[in-house]
């Protein structure tokens, strides 16, 4: 197959990462990428399943492409990720403008079954039950030269009764130690100063290799050693697996960002126990607290669900608590999405949605006061930033990230590269970002 692509991806981090993978096969068999459907040979969706949201979103924009296809018949149209895991045939079925099914396990087979679609009149679906070429084998596409993710395991063993991602990445799987350090370093040769290592819970990496040795701290301080590497960040960790020795190597490394995404999901301790999420509130705190106690300068965010299956308003009053006592940075807010094939899609939900949606506004609101005063500490303080490139909304400015991942705009100087380390006055504070002046 020849031509252009267009590329859209639903969902985390490990879905952006998978999408760098699937361009990076593409553009080795010579197809451009393009941002317009109607330059587009094959459009390509990679997708998520975490949130119906995601579901109503995909669909909808394959229900416009059957017009598209309808004027250009050789249009090719390809569904991959978690998403199609899970719904595999169906999704070919329910959408008749689809060409190309394929999971999350077979990234590498992407281009044999491209050439398939080309000589079939029906469908080809391939839906793998396992992953047989780790995904880090594959050529990438980088969106940004300066940074780059490097996955160190793939899939989850846990068992939350609200998530469906063990059902469509598999049991967790994770690279050999000295296979991460040696990409790191390639990175690095290549021009990368961060690498965001990803595993769907970080802190269990590894006890499927060597036992259960704390191998997540150890592997953060090999990454920490590889020459060219300035930045480490991780996602995400799980807290009930977030030990002392990885906040110790946390503190040690000195190449490892000042940030912790500790994913909560409810302050409730009967909601947290239905969710098998396996902590209360208070050892959560109590984890957080010594993760601080620990690392100077911690930067906190989180994930919160609202409206799970039978939370009433004590428990959501709970929630409110804890977020109150934890004083995040910022915060990932969803209401409640039941998914099918899940535990917690089985429960009563007596909760109307307009509660639901009063408890999130309620929710937002605190954190929005919260993640304003935490911003407004940094005020007067000099940080340290990597220089992402201009402003969307103002090219004027550059887009920065601190090292505790806070995003700040500065005034462009007219002489500094994306990728460039500066120092910057931070001068003003909101709620999601910093404004800030460029030092020296």
């Amino acid at each position: 197959m020849s031509g252009r692509y267009l590329l859209r991806t639903f969902g985390c981090q490990m879905n952006e990462h998978d999408s760098e993978r699937i361009a990076g096969l593409l553009d080795a068999r010579g197809l451009e990428r393009t941002d317009a459907v109607e330059d587009a040979d094959l459009v390509l969706f990679n997708t998520c399943c975490i949130r119906e949201n995601a579901d109503q979103r995909l669909y909808g924009q394959l229900g416009r492409l059957r017009a598209e296809k309808a004027r250009r018949p050789g249009l090719t149209v390809a569904v991959g990720g978690c998403l199609a895991q899970k719904d595999g045939a169906d999704l070919a079925a329910r959408a008749p403008a689809v060409d190309v099914v394929f999971g999350t396990h077979n990234l590498a087979r992407l281009p044999d079954l491209l050439d398939t679609a080309a000589a079939s009149d029906t469908p080809v679906v391939e839906i793998a039950a396992e992953t047989a070429t780790f995904p880090s084998t594959l050529p990438a596409a980088r969106d940004k030269a300066h940074t780059a993710w490097v996955t160190i395991a793939i899939g989850c063993d846990n068992s939350c009764t609200f998530c469906i991602v063990p059902a469509v990445r598999g049991r967790e799987v994770s690279r050999r130690a000295a296979d991460i350090v040696a990409e790191c370093e390639m990175l690095a040769a290549d021009g990368v100063v961060e690498v965001t290592l990803l595993g769907q819970n970080v802190n269990s990496y590894g006890r499927d290799l060597d036992g259960r040795r704390p191998l997540f701290a150890d592997l953060l301080r090999s990454v920490d050693g590889v020459a060219g590497i300035q930045r480490i960040r991780f996602t995400s960790p799980h807290p009930k697996d977030l030990r002392p020795e990885t906040v110790a190597a946390m503190a040690e490394c000195e190449t490892v960002c000042e940030q912790l995404h500790l994913p909560v999901q409810a302050g409730s301790d009967r909601v947290l126990a239905a969710m098998h999420r396996g902590y209360t509130a208070a050892r959560y705190l109590e984890r957080l607290e010594s993760a601080r106690a620990g690392i100077q300068d911690l930067t906190v965010s989180t994930d919160i669900i609202v409206g799970f299956p039978g939370e009433t308003e004590a428990d959501f009053q709970a929630t409110l608590d804890l977020v109150e006592a934890a004083q995040f940075d910022s915060a990932f807010t969803f209401v409640y999405s039941p998914r099918p094939g899940t535990v917690a899609a089985e429960l009563d939900d007596p909760t109307p949605v307009e509660e639901k949606e009063d408890r999130y506004r309620r929710l937002t609101d605190l954190q929005g006061a919260i993640s304003w005063s935490r911003n407004l500490e940094l005020v007067g303080r000099d940080v340290e930033i990597l220089v992402e490139g201009p402003s969307k909304k103002d090219t004027s400015r550059l887009t920065g990230r601190t090292r505790g991942g806070k995003l700040v705009h500065v005034p462009d100087d007219g002489n500094t590269a994306p990728g460039s380390l500066r120092t910057a006055r931070v001068t003003g504070a909101a709620s999601h970002y910093l404004t800030g002046e460029l030092a020296g």
